[in-house]
């Protein structure tokens, strides 16, 4: 049974501002799902299919090297009845969705500084430390559909002060149009944090791959 319902054509845009933020090359539609080229060190290919299909059976039986990965937005249960056995599901994650804006800038702990740099479409923004290490960085890209937030990481040390919020705040300024969607992907840890902020789960997305043997 399918557990999401999301709307194909925002996760290919998500996938979309996605591969612009990590400056992989654009997504291709490939069988029902979205294929992206990757060639990375540590990704040969991705897929990511908004519901289970025929396609999603088919590139599973296909594939039989590691470093491949297929995503569905549904649950990890969903995904493990369509792949042979030598594909491992991985910790499930979770798209989310605001359709406000992030929350107003809070005054940064004394001795913390952001600093926003743009390259192009894709803002980075990063919190110094009062020591000078980075405590706390993330991007974004968008598209004219949609504003994707990306890697939001707080170092362990500097966890609890707000500097997650604060990056995505930074971050919310280089978003040009007020009407377009603010999507992520969520750990299941800071899914409840994103969560107090606002945003809503729109669906699981789960993910495979083959271990490396």
């Amino acid at each position: 049974m399918t557990t999401s319902h999301i709307d194909p054509k925002l996760v290919f845009a998500w996938q979309t501002a996605h591969s612009i933020a990590r400056s992989s090359p654009p997504p291709v539609h490939d069988r029902g799902g979205f294929r992206v080229d990757t060639h990375s060190e540590k990704e040969v290919k991705r897929w990511v299919f908004p519901q289970l299909c025929d396609g999603l059976r088919d590139v599973a039986h296909e594939i039989t090297a590691p470093r491949h990965y297929l995503k569905l937005c549904g649950s990890g249960e969903e995904l493990r009845s369509a792949l042979p056995a030598r594909w491992e599901v991985q910790p499930a994650n979770y798209f989310m969705i605001a359709a406000a804006a992030t929350h107003d800038p809070k005054p940064l702990p004394d001795g913390y500084k952001v600093e926003l740099h743009r390259a192009g479409p894709v803002a980075r923004a990063c919190i110094i430390a009062p020591n000078g290490d980075l405590a706390a960085s993330g991007c974004a890209a968008g598209t004219t559909d949609v504003f994707v937030y990306d890697r939001i990481e707080t170092a362990q040390e500097h966890r609890r002060k707000g500097l997650g919020v604060a990056v995505m705040v930074a971050l919310g300024t280089a978003r040009k149009s007020l009407a377009s969607a603010q999507l992520l992907v969520a750990t299941a840890d800071g899914r409840g944090l994103y969560a107090n902020l606002g945003w809503t789960v729109i669906a699981p997305l789960s993910a495979a791959t083959i271990p490396e043997s």
